[in-house]
């Protein structure tokens, strides 16, 4: 294998790593009772209890893309985000995202947004979390402040 294939490969890899983590982070979190699932949800727990969101999950598709309210509560979310040293990062399926979340009874009316959460007695850590946090740190060092991941596919 060259240089280059290593170097080509090297992000694939990194992006399917990353992939598998946010789905194992946020089916931990659910479990666990650390998730909140909708914009306005969500929106109303930054307001409550700020200190407590540890990481934030944006979510869009094609059918999305064009609603200019959802991008302005996007631009509003990643807004607070940045203030509040929360990591961040983007899925371009709200469908496979919205399978992950939902809850026993399966439904789901909004997955654009997902947050997860400090327990309240502090006793749910999940290595894979730190993954992600350490992949939304290098990426803001190359300036993507809120990178893309790509979930795996069932």
């Amino acid at each position: 294998m060259t240089l280059e294939e290593v170097l080509i490969q090297k992000p694939v890899e990194r992006a399917q790593c990353t992939g598998k983590a946010l789905e194992e982070v946020l089916l931990s979190a659910k479990d666990n009772n650390c998730l909140t699932v909708g914009v306005y949800e969500s929106a109303k727990v930054m307001n409550v209890d700020p200190d407590n969101v540890c990481f934030c999950v944006l979510a869009t598709d094609e059918e999305w893309e064009c609603d200019i309210a959802l991008q302005i509560h996007f631009t509003l979310i990643q807004s607070y985000c940045f203030d509040n040293d929360i990591s961040i990062v983007r899925v371009n399926n709200m469908q496979r995202l919205a399978e992950i979340v939902r809850d026993k009874t399966g439904q789901l009316e909004d997955a654009h947004c997902c947050l997860i959460m400090n327990s309240a007695d502090g006793s749910w850590e999940d290595p894979a979390l730190e993954k992600l946090h350490l992949f939304c740190e290098e990426s803001r060092g190359l300036n993507d402040w809120v990178p893309e991941i790509t979930l795996p596919k069932r």
